[in-house]
């Protein structure tokens, strides 16, 4: 049995700390640019090493451009938020999946065609009125890739890390989540073992659309726990 990192939170005001975003977002996928430019250096500088090396790689004939190419095509257009949205949509329109969702994660996602790699296990964590889950991984950017694609960046940084244990209330707050007081917080650590899939609640004005109706409701946001699913389509 793999071990997880979890905190549950009791609602309560948010604590009084700089904003990290000053827009609402409603849960769309952003990139939330606050988080982004506070690591704008980091990440050019970060980037230029990453260019250097892939040259010298390729001048002495180690890596293959293309193959690289292939995977970046792969992750950005091929694998992406899009399959964690098909879970999502199986898991709610079929009672039978969902309970093996819950209790085997990594094969019922795999059953769908979306492994993960390198050995990694998955976790499903359901919303419910009661409970409300969010991701994220303190130690680095451990993402579930095979369901919701590339990371954004604002998960990979230290800030979003460090407040989504410490005050997850008002990382919400600023994603444009408000929960009511009776709602429970929980916030699971991703590993490099064990990755977590987030299924939100099913609007229930959506009783009546189809499995592919409701896979285009659901976001990225959603899927990590920063953001709710609703019937108004989000943004691209």
């Amino acid at each position: 049995m793999l071990p997880t990192r979890s905190w549950r939170f009791k609602l309560r005001p948010p604590v009084e700390m700089e904003s990290l975003m000053t827009n609402s977002h409603g849960g769309h996928d952003n990139d939330h640019s606050h988080l982004e430019n506070d690591h704008e250096n980091h990440y050019s500088d970060m980037e230029a090493r990453v260019r250097a090396l892939e040259t010298l790689l390729t001048e002495k004939g180690m890596i293959d451009p293309a193959a690289i190419s292939e995977i970046i095509e792969t992750y950005e257009k091929r694998v992406g938020p899009r399959n964690g949205a098909a879970v999502v949509a199986k898991a709610w329109t079929d009672a039978g999946f969902a309970g093996w969702l819950a209790k085997d994660a990594t094969s019922a996602i795999a059953s769908l065609g979306f492994g993960e790699r390198y050995g990694s296990r998955m976790r499903a964590v359901f919303n419910s009125a009661d409970e409300h889950n969010m991701v994220v991984c303190t130690l680095c950017s451990c993402y579930p890739w095979a369901v919701l694609g590339l990371p954004p960046v604002w998960y990979k940084s230290p800030a979003y890390r460090s407040r989504a244990v410490m005050d997850p209330r008002s990382i919400l707050s600023e994603f444009g989540v408000t929960l009511p007081a009776t709602t429970r917080i929980r916030v699971w650590d991703s590993t490099a073992e064990l990755r977590y899939l987030v299924i939100p609640t099913r609007p229930t004005e959506a009783k009546c659309m189809d499995e592919r109706e409701l896979a285009k409701l659901v976001s990225r946001d959603a899927m990590i726990g920063t953001g709710l699913v609703t019937t108004v389509k989000p943004s691209p």
